[in-house]
């Protein structure tokens, strides 16, 4: 886009469908290599990918060439693709429905790739909905807890 000059940074977090712990350690480098790939694919910048089986958070540096959901739905569905293409899991893999974004300034970049990297640290007290509601009131959004989290029963 000529002419136009932004400086865009948003974390987004999304989960397998039910919640499910799928992102495991043995396919969690190969998907997250894919993810990185859909990001600079679509011409955005990856800055960091990194979560536990049951979510991911995705740090993004973006320009205004494509919308957050479009580019939520095109790695959610490309990585649908990819993971049952290659079965990388037992059965059908399926993204939830909806995603979590917030957006940070330049000189906060630091301190989210370091939460997003310690992860597997920050869940060891904190379970993700208990992380995922301080992420929301944080940022002040509504939200209707009967469409928050979708389970497995």
């Amino acid at each position: 886009m000529a002419n136009t000059y932004t400086q865009l940074y948003a974390q987004l977090v999304f989960s397998p469908k039910g919640r499910a712990n799928l992102i495991n350690s043995n396919i969690k480098d190969d998907v997250y290599k894919y993810i990185i790939g859909i990001i600079k694919g679509c011409n955005q910048k990856p800055m960091i990918i990194n979560g536990m089986p049951d979510h991911i958070h995705v740090f993004v540096g973006f320009s205004p060439n494509i919308s957050l959901s479009d580019l939520v739905r095109d790695i959610k569905a490309n990585t649908t693709n990819y993971i049952n293409k290659n079965k990388l899991i037992r059965g059908k893999f399926e993204w939830q429905r909806g995603f979590g974004a917030f957006t940070y300034s330049k000189s906060q970049i630091p301190r989210v790739i370091k939460y997003i990297q310690e992860q597997e640290i920050h869940h060891r007290e904190k379970a993700f909905r208990e992380e995922y509601l301080e992420l929301l009131n944080k940022f002040e959004i509504e939200f209707n807890d009967k469409y928050l989290f979708e389970f497995y029963d």
